[in-house]
């Protein structure tokens, strides 16, 4: 049997097939080829199409059988990981509404804000492990205060890969995950929260059905099978959210474990069997894909927006006259410090663990003299892993200690010169792994259609490709603390 996994990004669509029996991927595709784009209306503002997403699905989908590596009507079941935290308003009719506000929207943190206020901040602490901050239901908030029109016509609301899995399907689902990211779950009641529906006027009507992460949500309609050569009846098997997947993908299921990604965003994610909050909300804690109220199991998230996609800005102000590898070479021409030449990332919306302060991107000490585009190249890479080790050391404060982070080869990681500053500035060793998020939901599916009988047989034939530790750490750890120093207003 084989297994289609779908990575619903911010940049593109990835889609993986992989072979339930050898655990092999077979075929892996991406689209578009080009970065799709984030509409910005206003100062801080994220959105992006879902009908846009469900064509890009559906291309990438057609892409992979056009490779002719595999059988397409040999595919069994379908998993779903989704960029987290966005918002999907549709009608009575499965229709949009209106355009997803994303992850990376700030308009809503003033009312997140006051909710915590309003709610009680050790209150909501204790029982939704976080602020309502700058989340789904914050977001909701938002369209019901500022579109009124727009909120009445709300049948259900979804995240990003719910929409993805009734466009398959024809079926609203969601999971306690899902709902945890949005901050709708009370963990300490194990229902829906009433203090934040009470608080914003919200109908619990609003509310999918709740399945678990692995189980049928549904299955492929006839219709649609037929527009993308699958048999009818197929079940979308799995959806999670993108970071929760990614721990997936790297097999990181228990207490203690951590995984780590850097693409468009970056994050640090580790697992605990406490309900783990830190008292700023500077990090977060969602229920992971394996939580149970008899065995909890909760993701422990550091968010730093502005990663990859400094990275890729960096390529846009230079011309375009380099590919990521070749930014990669020049980068690593340069020694640690990149000359004196120091880059805060932040330049992607409200920061998390900056206590959701709007910072922006900042360059510092700039010399028109000696500072090339491989300085800027090294400079970014080198501010994107002093923020890791920004939000770490508040991890660390809230009780994870890891020695070993596991992360897949792919994005800023394909960088030598970006993993070896990840692992001195946060002085942890990284084991890097042959994987990535389509091939992780593809997995997914394999566990919510019975396939597999664990989420550990998974990932019994998956092996590191290679260790990378600390060498330089002394000197990292000096150049943080210069840094950390250029923080404006460090909390």
């Amino acid at each position: 049997m084989l297994l289609l996994g779908i990575d619903v990004g911010t940049s593109s669509i990835k889609v993986a097939i992989v072979d339930a029996q050898t655990q092999q991927c077979v075929t892996t595709v991406q689209y578009p080829d080009t970065e799709t784009g984030i509409t910005s209306l206003q100062k801080g503002w994220a959105e992006q199409s879902p009908e846009m997403w469900w064509e890009n699905v559906q291309q990438a989908i057609l892409k992979a059988h056009a490779q002719k590596t595999y059988n397409p009507h040999d595919i069994g079941a379908i998993g779903i990981a989704y960029q987290m935290h966005g918002l999907v308003c549709v009608d009575k009719n499965q229709q949009v509404l209106r355009d997803s506000i994303i992850w990376c929207d700030s308009r809503a943190v003033d009312i997140g804000n006051k909710a915590f206020g309003a709610i009680g901040h050790e209150k909501s602490l204790r029982h939704l492990l976080n602020s309502p901050g700058n989340f789904t239901a914050a977001k909701l908030a938002w369209v019901k205060e500022n579109e009124p029109d727009t909120f009445a016509k709300i049948d259900k609301i979804m995240l990003p890969g719910d929409f993805i899995a009734m466009k398959l399907t024809g079926e609203i689902t969601t999971s306690i995950s899902s709902l945890s990211e949005g901050i709708f779950w009370d963990f300490k009641t194990q229902e829906l929260s009433k203090d934040v529906f009470s608080y914003f006027g919200f109908d619990e009507a609003l509310i999918p059905e709740i399945k678990k992460v692995f189980t049928p949500h549904g299955t492929v309609q006839a219709s649609i099978a037929e527009c993308l050569s699958l048999k009818a009846g197929i079940p979308v098997a799995y959806k999670a959210g993108d970071q929760p997947n990614n721990a997936l993908s790297l097999n990181v299921l228990e207490p203690g474990e951590v995984a780590a990604t850097a693409g468009t965003s970056g994050v640090i994610y580790g697992v605990s069997d406490q309900l783990v909050y830190d008292q700023q909300s500077r990090i977060n804690s969602f229920a992971h894909v394996n939580f149970t109220e008899q065995q909890k199991r909760i993701g422990v998230l550091l968010c730093i927006n502005g990663t990859g996609i400094l990275n890729s800005w960096i390529k846009k102000i230079t011309g375009n006259k380099f590919s990521y590898p070749e930014m990669n070479a020049a980068a690593a021409t340069v020694a640690p410090g990149s000359n004196g030449l120091q880059m805060l990332p932040f330049g992607n919306g409200a920061e998390r663990m900056l206590e959701n302060k709007l910072v922006q991107s900042h360059f510092h000490n700039i010399d028109f003299n000696v500072h090339e585009p491989a300085h800027l190249f090294r400079a970014a890479q080198e501010g994107i892993a002093f923020a890791f080790r920004y939000g770490l050391d508040i991890m660390r404060e809230n009780g994870m200690q890891p020695s070993v982070i596991r992360a897949g080869k792919a994005n800023m990681f394909l960088s030598e010169v970006f993993a070896n500053c990840f692992v001195n500035a946060t002085n942890v060793t990284v084991e890097l792994h042959d994987c990535d998020g389509s091939v992780g939901a593809a997995k997914g599916a394999g566990i919510g259609a019975g396939f597999y009988a664990t989420a550990k047989q998974a990932f019994s034939n998956s092996k590191p490709l290679n260790l990378i530790e600390p060498t330089q750490a002394t000197l990292y750890d000096e150049l943080y603390t210069e840094w950390k120093a250029l923080l404006p207003a460090s909390p």
